[in-house]
C-alpha cells in the first residue's frame, strides 16, 4: 500500500527534505537551508501571544516522526519579552488530552506557573487558558509542558527576556542553541521498558577485555573484589544514563548531526550563545573544540566572566557564553551525552558550504566508590540500615523511609561542587565547576538561614523507582512548608549513583559554593552521585511550587515534592519549633531540623 509515510520518505529521498525545514521556527533553521544571516534570531514578540498545542509530523535525520508541538514547530517558537512589560499568552489545546505550559525560571504568580495539580488544573482538550503576568527579570529561559511526557515529545521552546536598560553583556551576534533528546518510539513505551529493566538501554557494559585491562592496572584481587561488589549490588558501574543513544537521537535546534545545523560568523565577532538544555533525560557535556568560551550567565542571571572549554549542563539549566572565533574555519558545536554513547554536532562556520568534522565519542565514564559515597567494601553495612557508623549517619538512616523504593543510602556523602561533573574530572582542558560561578551583583538577602531542611534523593535503580526521602510524589501527605520572608537552607543528599538536576519553581536560590555575598543564584542544580550540597532560599514568593528532579522519567516515577510558601498572615512557628511544630535540637546550626517528607 502506498501510504503517507512512503510519500514522506520518497520526498526526502528525492531532495524535497528541505521542505521539512518549515516545521522548524525561523531561529532554528540552518543557514544553508536558505535563511539569511541574522544578527538577532526572529522570534514571537509581545505583549500578546497565541500558542497552539497540537500534533505534528516531523522529519529528523531523514526519518519521519510524531511530535507534540507549539504552533506546529519543533522546537517551539522562540518567545521574546522585555523586562518590565506585562504579557498575555493564550494557550490553545488542540490535543485529545490535557496539556500545560510551565515558564521555566520565570518569577510569575504561582497560579500562572503551569503545573497541573499544583498551581492550576491544566488545560483541557479544546480549551484555551490565558497566562498573564509581568516580567520582572531578564536573561535566557525556556518553556515546556508539565503534563505527562509531552515534554519528551517536543513541547519545549526558548525564551529570551531583554533587559529594560543596557545589556551588560556586549556582543555582535547571538544564537540560541536548544539541546534535546528525541525518541522515535512513544515515550510511555520507553518508560514501560525502564520499569521492566532499568538497564535495557545500557549498551556499554564492561567486557572481558575491560576485566583484563583493570586486572593489569589494579591487580587481579582488587579487580575480582570490585566486580563481585557490583554484582552483589545488582548494579552496573556503567549505568550513567537511563535512556541512551541506543534509543535517542540527540538534537541541536531540532536538528540531528546528519542535518548539520549551521551558524555563520565573521572573524573577530563576539558571539553570544544562549545554551538551553531542554532534554527530557540527557545531561550534556557542551564544548566547541579549539574555541574557548567565556561564561557570562547561568540560569538567566549574570555571573562574573569565567573562561572555560567545556560545561556539563544539567537538564533544565541554561548558560550564556561568549565566543570569539578568530580563524575563518568551521568549528564543531558538540553536545555529548554524559554517558558518551551519543552526541549532537552542529557547525559554526564563516561560510554556509563548510562543515565541521564531528569529533569521535570519548571513552565512557565509569562509576567509582566515590559515587557510592562509601568506603570500599562498606556496601553490606549500608544495605542493612546503617547500623554501624557515627551518630549523624545513624540518624540519617532513620530520617527517611527505608524499603523497596530505596536501594542504598550514602554513608559518607561529600560536597562535590568543586568538581566539573561525571567524566570530566581528568579532561586535558578546562571544565566549568559551580565554585567558579560568582554573581555580578551582591546577593539580595545576606541573612543567615533560620533553619535547615535536609532532603534525600532516593531510588531503586533496578525497579526504576525514584523519590525524595524514600517516598514518591503520589504518597506525599504534606508539602514542605515555608513562611513568607523566612530564610531557609536546603541540604540535598544524593543517596543514588546517578546525577539528578533538581529544580525549584518560583524562587532562585544561592548555591553554597563559598562564604561570600556574591554566590551564584540558580533555579536548577546538578546533584552528583553521593553528593551532599546546600543552597539558601528566601521564601519571598507566596504560593505552591513544584520541586523535582528534572529528569522527566524520574519525576514521572515520583521524584517530586511541593514547596508551599504561606503568607505572613497565617503566622509561623516560634523560633524553637520547626514547620511541623516539633522541637528543634538547640545545638543544631541555624535551628537545623530534618524534614521527614512523608
Amino acid at each position: 500500500m502506498f501510504t503517507r509515510r512512503h510519500l514522506l520518505r520518497g520526498a526526502a529521498a528525492s531532495g524535497a527534505y528541505a521542505g521539512a525545514a518549515s516545521l522548524l521556527p525561523a531561529w532554528a533553521q540552518s543557514v544553508h537551508g536558505g535563511q539569511s544571516m541574522q544578527k538577532q534570531p526572529p522570534a514571537l514578540t509581545g505583549p500578546a501571544f497565541d500558542l497552539s498545542v497540537g500534533h505534528a509530523n516531523v522529519m529528523i535525520g531523514g526519518r519521519n516522526g510524531h511530535a507534540v508541538t507549539v504552533n506546529g514547530s519543533l522546537p517551539a517558537p522562540l518567545i521574546r519579552f522585555r523586562e518590565g512589560e506585562r504579557v498575555t499568552l493564550h494557550v490553545h489545546n488542540t490535543l485529545d488530552e490535557d496539556t500545560s505550559i510551565h515558564w521555566h525560571g520565570l518569577l510569575v504568580p504561582f497560579y500562572m506557573d503551569g503545573v497541573p495539580g499544583v498551581s492550576f488544573p491544566g488545560i483541557k482538550p479544546g480549551e484555551t487558558f490565558t497566562y498573564e503576568f509581568a516580567v520582572p527579570q531578564n536573561g535566557t529561559y525556556w518553556y515546556h509542558s508539565h503534563s505527562g511526557l509531552q515534554e519528551q515529545s517536543g513541547l519545549y521552546g526558548p525564551i529570551i527576556i531583554d533587559p529594560a536598560g543596557a545589556d551588560p553583556v556586549s556582543y555582535d551576534r547571538e544564537y540560541v542553541l536548544v539541546l534535546s533528546d528525541w525518541l522515535f518510539e512513544h515515550p510511555h513505551k520507553v518508560y514501560a521498558k525502564l520499569k521492566k529493566n532499568n538497564e535495557v538501554f545500557n549498551m556499554q557494559e564492561r567486557t572481558l577485555g575491560d576485566f583484563i585491562s583493570d586486572a593489569s592496572e589494579k591487580g587481579l584481587g582488587k579487580t575480582i573484589e570490585d566486580r563481585a561488589m557490583w554484582g552483589n549490588m545488582r548494579m552496573s558501574a556503567t549505568d550513567i544514563a537511563d535512556v541512551t543513544g541506543a534509543a535517542y537521537t540527540y538534537l541541536i535546534n531540532g536538528h540531528s548531526t546528519d542535518d548539520n545545523w549551521t551558524a555563520l560568523f565573521e572573524t573577530g565577532e563576539r558571539i553570544r550563545l544562549r545554551i538551553i538544555n531542554a532534554a527530557a533525560m540527557t545531561i550534556f557535556n557542551f564544548r566547541i573544540p579549539g574555541l574557548p568560551m567565556t561564561v557570562v550567565q547561568a540560569d538567566g542571571l549574570h555571573v562574573q566572566p569565567v573562561d572555560t572549554d567545556e560545561i556539563q549542563i544539567g537538564v533544565a539549566e541554561t548558560y550564556d557564553v561568549i565566543i570569539e572565533p578568530n580563524r575563518p574555519r568551521p568549528f564543531a558545536i558538540v553536545a555529548e551525552a554524559i554517558d558518551r554513547f551519543g552526541q549532537a554536532v552542529a557547525t559554526l562556520s564563516p561560510r554556509p558550504d563548510m562543515r565541521a568534522t564531528a569529533p569521535l565519542l570519548r571513552e565512557r565514564p565509569i562509576l567509582t566508590h566515590k559515587d557510592m559515597a562509601m568506603d570500599h567494601g562498606s556496601m553490606a553495612q549500608n544495605m542493612t540500615g546503617m547500623e554501624h557508623g557515627d551518630h549523624a549517619m545513624t540518624k540519617q538512616a532513620h530520617s527517611h523511609k527505608m524499603g523497596v523504593g530505596v536501594d542504598m543510602v550514602a554513608e559518607m556523602p561529600t560536597n562535590r561542587l568543586n568538581e566539573p561533573g561525571l567524566g570530566l574530572e581528568n579532561v586535558p582542558h578546562r571544565a566549568l565547576r559551580y565554585t567558579q560561578l560568582k554573581s555580578t551583583v551582591q546577593n539580595p538577602d545576606l541573612r543567615a538561614p533560620e533553619r535547615e531542611i535536609e532532603i534525600h534523593l532516593t531510588g531503586n535503580m533496578e525497579r526504576f523507582m525514584w523519590g525524595f526521602d524514600g517516598v514518591k510524589f503520589s504518597a506525599i501527605e504534606k508539602p514542605i512548608t515555608l513562611y513568607e520572608g523566612e530564610r531557609v537552607r536546603f541540604t540535598l543528599v544524593n543517596d543514588t549513583m546517578m546525577t539528578h538536576p533538581i529544580h525549584l519553581h518560583g524562587m532562585f536560590f544561592e548555591l553554597n559554593t563559598e562564604e561570600s555575598d556574591h554566590r551564584p543564584r540558580k533555579h536548577t542544580v546538578n546533584v552528583k552521585p553521593g553528593e551532599k550540597l546546600s543552597f539558601d532560599v528566601t521564601a519571598d514568593h507566596v504560593g505552591d511550587w513544584a520541586f523535582h528532579c528534572h529528569l522527566l522519567f524520574h519525576m514521572h516515577a515520583g521524584m517530586m515534592q511541593v514547596v508551599s510558601v504561606l503568607p505572613k498572615s497565617e503566622g509561623r512557628p516560634s523560633s524553637n519549633m520547626d514547620h511541623e511544630g516539633h522541637d528543634i535540637h538547640p545545638s543544631a546550626p541555624h535551628n537545623a531540623h530534618k524534614h521527614e517528607g512523608h
